[in-house]
């Protein structure tokens, strides 16, 4: 038994050797520390996944390069559990706790707003990989996006609805409580009428809505030539159901890139044969450097037991980290001043979703790909550039 002397002596040398990380702590390392804040859980985890994944797959690239400056890059990832206010918290902790230098997040563009605020105001760079709103990146010095924004997304929707569909009249079904879906919806609404099409219904539904007969019936009873529903897969799933009971074909819909996901195929692929989705990306698209992405990424993830095709939140991801590091690299010193001059100088980085330059308002000026529902799988339509 120890005496209390020696008890004594024996905390103060553990309290030391923990002290010195000898005692099993974690010891302090020269590596590049950032951050990302992710929906990993709640009603939008599976786009946190599968953007968590498009992110390692860029900081095991890199690290096995090198890394910047000839330190190793880690990520530290916090669950915003699919809430503004927990995304708030996130960035606030990722900046005041850990101290990085620059933060990933998030995909939602109203989680985004609100993790931007915080990022913006402690004057942290944050890049975005998949939040359209435009509001997201406005008089917002610090925060930068490698996707497109919904009026970008709107134009390019309206116009193929009505020059490649030959089209003229839409119908709009969207949750008016979203920001995301809302503001796609008017976004469309607009550029569709300046171009001579008619919106012949203009339906909002309340968020987290789960019967849409009655929507539908409405919808059908207008007799438009498509409608237009920018939604998430979630709820899409849920349409496109009861849209087939309601005698509305999936050939009816267009969507926005709220759809992409494994998920909407699983739950209505064959609801929705034949409809069209705007998006950031498709893995058959035509170019180069999305080709040596989709092998790496299928060689590094399954899905049921299968080399895992990866979704635009996945390439999105992985751009939005290689653009980062691509920043950095840049820098005369790896600071978080260094890291926003050089992603504002961003120009022709070459991502897996295309060509893109950040242009005077932190946006990508990049393509926009048309994706159908065919087979069960999305397949690349088209690539156009917003006016």
């Amino acid at each position: 038994m120890l005496t209390r002397r020696a008890f004594s002596l024996s905390v103060v040398t553990l309290g030391l050797l923990a002290a010195t990380g000898t005692a099993g702590c974690e010891k302090k390392t020269d590596d590049l520390v950032v951050g990302a804040f992710l929906s990993l859980s709640g009603s939008d985890a599976t786009f946190g996944e599968d953007t968590k994944e498009g992110i390692e797959l860029a900081v095991e690239e890199l690290n096995k390069a090198g890394g910047i400056k000839n330190k190793k890059v880690r990520v530290l990832y916090e669950d915003d559990k699919s809430q503004p206010q927990e995304a708030s918290n996130k960035v606030r902790q990722l900046i005041d706790r850990d101290n990085v230098l620059a933060i990933l997040g998030e995909v939602a563009s109203s989680r985004t707003m609100a993790g931007g605020l915080i990022a913006n105001t402690k004057k942290v760079p944050l890049i975005t990989p998949s939040s359209t709103a435009v509001e997201v990146t406005k008089d917002r010095d610090y925060v930068f996006r490698v996707c497109f924004t919904d009026d970008q997304q709107g134009d390019v929707a309206a116009r193929f609805v009505w020059e490649t569909l030959k089209k003229k009249k839409a119908g709009l079904f969207y949750a008016a409580q979203d920001n995301y879906s809302s503001g796609l919806a008017n976004s469309f609404k607009d550029h569709f009428k300046k171009l001579g099409g008619e919106i012949v219904v203009d339906k909002g539904y309340q968020k987290n809505e789960t019967n849409f007969t009655t929507y539908l019936s409405e919808l059908k009873s207008k007799e438009p030539e498509i409608i237009f529903v920018p939604v998430y897969y979630n709820e899409m799933v849920q349409i496109a159901r009861q849209a087939k009971q309601a005698g509305v074909p999936g050939t009816m819909f267009v969507g926005g890139d709220g759809w992409d996901s494994h998920e909407l195929l699983d739950g209505a692929g064959a609801e929705l044969e034949g409809a069209y989705f705007t998006n950031h990306y498709a893995p058959d698209v035509p170019w180069p450097n999305s080709a040596s992405f989709v092998a790496a990424y299928k060689a590094k993830y399954t899905y049921k037991g299968k080399p895992k095709e990866p979704t635009s939140l996945s390439a999105q991801g992985y751009d939005a980290a290689k653009l980062l590091f691509d920043a950095m690299k840049r820098t005369p010193e790896v600071t978080r001043e260094n890291i926003k001059t050089a992603l504002a100088e961003t120009k022709d980085f070459a991502g897996a979703t295309g060509s893109l330059t950040i242009d005077k308002d932190h946006n990508a000026n990049k393509p926009i790909v048309v994706v159908q529902v065919k087979g069960g799988a999305f397949k690349y339509t088209a690539q156009l550039m917003s006016k």
